[in-house]
């Protein structure tokens, strides 16, 4: 049906139309005619073809010929995403945005595909229908025709930039991979990393060299205080700390506060690598887990619980009354 081109409404945020492709698309519409007509649903907000709405303003038309669509709310917004993502062309930061929207409309469409339902006790006794759902990831995969593990990627970028460093990779049209490497970062480097990359100053990211910052005392660090001291050797000149390090009857034993320095030492870092586990990254690969898997890792971390355990029980049994 025929449509006034002033009646039709545009979603706010909605992603700008490309002035060269309006262009030569007008250029083609005014010698071949529009040859496929834009998608609006009943109250005519447009769903698809802003380029060729756009095309239709530019050659100075009234009126637009239009499919009504029955999809409205959520399913509308969803098929518009669709289309801004098959088109292509969009940069790794909009395109990451309208992927995770996609998600969150998908999973309100669909709440039984949301993370911990499909390997859970739902999934278990939900109906086939339900269990026939797809997951967001294969959903959107086999709509777009891009890799789940890129989807997540994608998702993570738009989650974990900073604003200042969207502008900055959408600017400088940085790719993905450096822009997923950005993502990484604290929020302050990942705008001065991004800084140097668009100025050049260095290729890739893993050549971004942070500030140092000094290392805050263990002791300040713990909300308790620590039970012993750091009481090493100190030497006039660095011969003599050499001649101690080659010295065959050095004493090499542990003392109580060597001990405990060196197992804090090991926690701390335990501590700081297991913390990436948390990250967005990461969790994009919870709610594909097994619940055979999740009791297998389950059963491995109870190994890392006893291990301890074991120790502080021989401590125990070997301390002096």
């Amino acid at each position: 049906m025929l449509v006034s081109i002033r009646e039709i409404k545009i979603n706010a945020g909605r992603r700008e139309a490309d002035p060269e492709g309006v262009q030569a698309l007008a250029d083609s519409i005014s010698k071949v005619g529009l040859l496929n007509p834009i998608t609006v649903d009943r109250a005519h907000t447009l769903i698809a073809g802003l380029h060729r709405l756009e095309a239709a303003k530019r050659l100075g038309w009234t009126e637009i010929a239009c499919t009504v669509s029955g999809l409205e709310g959520l399913e509308a917004e969803l098929a518009e995403i669709d289309e801004n993502l098959i088109r292509r062309g969009l940069n790794c930061v909009d395109e990451g945005e309208q992927l995770a929207r996609r998600k969150e409309i998908y999973e309100q469409l669909h709440p039984e595909t949301r993370q911990g339902m499909r390997n859970g006790q739902t999934f278990k006794t939900a109906p086939s229908a339900v269990l026939e759902t797809k997951s967001f990831a294969e959903d959107a995969s086999e709509k777009l025709g891009i890799a789940p593990r890129t989807i997540r990627t994608k998702i993570q970028v738009a989650k974990k930039l900073t604003p200042e460093t969207k502008k900055i990779v959408k600017s400088n049209d940085i790719g993905i991979k450096s822009a997923l490497k950005l993502s990484r970062l604290a929020p302050k480097q990942q705008e001065e990393a991004a800084a140097q990359l668009a100025a050049g100053e260095i290729r890739t990211v893993d050549e971004y060299a942070p500030p140092a910052q000094p290392e805050e005392p263990l002791a300040e660090a713990l909300p308790f205080s620590v039970p012993y001291s750091f009481s090493g050797k100190h030497f006039a000149t660095f011969e003599e700390s050499i001649a101690d390090l080659k010295n065959p009857n050095k004493d090499c034993s542990y003392t109580p506060d060597s001990l405990l320095a060196e197992l804090d030492s090991f926690i701390e870092k335990f501590h700081r690598e297991f913390a990436w586990y948390s990250d967005p990254f990461c969790a994009a690969a919870f709610p594909d887990i097994s619940q055979v898997q999740l009791d297998y890792l389950q059963k491995r971390f109870g190994t890392i619980s006893a291990a301890i355990h074991d120790l502080v029980k021989q401590m125990k049994r070997s301390m002096k009354k």
